[in-house]
């Protein structure tokens, strides 16, 4: 693993963020023109779909952003009415964040064109092997910056 020459890693790096950027920003583009959302706010809901209850603690951790930009992200999704606050009942100082049925829908809907943009973009890039590489390849990166807690922001 010491071996790789440092061009090649800061060319991995470079490409790394610049496609995650321009994937971001396409998804971002396509989501608000056809649903009025942005990616990171499907992403927020589409957690919420399928971890129903989640604390803002919980969001943060998922999305390496810190606590009061979470909050503040949760408060927009809840003033839109897609996102309610529930007691939490282990922890009175903490809330537990459902969707509504109208946010349930919003994150079906958009799904749907996540998917479509996705495919597109990468699928019609890249080949199946190629794409399962690379997932495979990011997650035992991802798991292994989370497992010693690096890149997680401070607050």
């Amino acid at each position: 693993m010491g071996d790789t020459e440092p061009s090649v890693l800061s060319g991995f790096f470079a490409d790394l963020v610049r496609c995650e950027t321009r994937l971001y920003n396409a998804l971002n583009d396509r989501l608000r023109e056809q649903h009025g959302i942005v990616t990171s706010q499907f992403e927020f809901l589409n957690h919420l779909r399928e971890h129903p209850g989640a604390r803002v603690a919980d969001l943060a951790a998922e999305f390496a952003i810190g606590i009061g930009a979470t909050s503040k992200g949760a408060d927009r999704l809840e003033k839109q009415g897609w996102v309610a606050r529930q007691p939490n009942p282990l922890d009175r100082r903490s809330s537990l964040l459902v969707l509504t049925e109208e946010g349930a829908r919003l994150v079906e809907a958009a799904q749907e064109t996540f998917t479509e943009t996705l495919t597109d973009l990468v699928a019609g890039t890249l080949d199946p092997k190629a794409i399962t590489a690379a997932a495979q390849t990011f997650a035992t990166l991802r798991a292994a910056l989370e497992d010693r807690e690096i890149g997680a922001p401070a607050g």
